[in-house]
């Protein structure tokens, strides 16, 4: 095996018994750092302040990765357009702050016989709100909702 000591110097290719020597003389841990190469590389460090900085690193990538909240906006086929309106508002302002929007209408008793009204307002509100946001999902039925998803796309 290829070793490295405590002080970061490449000791070359030895054994694994002499490798074990060098590390309990420096009163440290033999760490298999790179397994799968020829020949495997081991490191003399210790090992509970190794696995320490390895968590520290991945709680700094969390940490640093975004993640996109999705709103949802729900109507029904006989809302009103002034109730759309604000709900539509609402939708806008979530887009420019860079969440997805879903928009959902809900059916209900034989609302469901006439899905075209569902989906002539989702169109209705995906034109309004074209100049901030793009489809990611067509308007597709749900059971009893028919939804649509909405993403921040274009900007003004």
């Amino acid at each position: 095996m290829r070793l490295i000591g405590p002080d970061g110097q490449n000791h070359g290719v030895v054994s694994t018994d002499n490798a074990l020597k060098i590390a309990q003389e420096a009163g440290l841990d033999l760490v298999e750092v790179a397994p799968n190469s020829s020949p495997p590389v081991c490191r003399v460090l210790d090992f509970g302040k190794f696995q320490y900085e390895r968590a520290k690193k991945d709680r700094e990538a969390r940490k640093a990765q975004t993640k996109i909240e999705v709103k949802e906006i729900r109507l029904r086929p006989k809302t009103s357009d002034h109730h759309r309106s604000f709900k539509v508002r609402n939708a806008r302002r979530w887009l420019e702050e860079g969440k997805k929007v879903r928009v959902r209408i809900r059916f209900r008793g034989r609302e469901i016989t006439y899905p075209e009204i569902a989906l002539t307002d989702l169109k209705q509100i995906a034109e309004e709100l074209a100049d901030l946001g793009v489809i990611e999902q067509a308007p597709m039925m749900e059971g009893r909702t028919m939804l649509m998803l909405l993403a921040p796309g274009k900007a003004k």
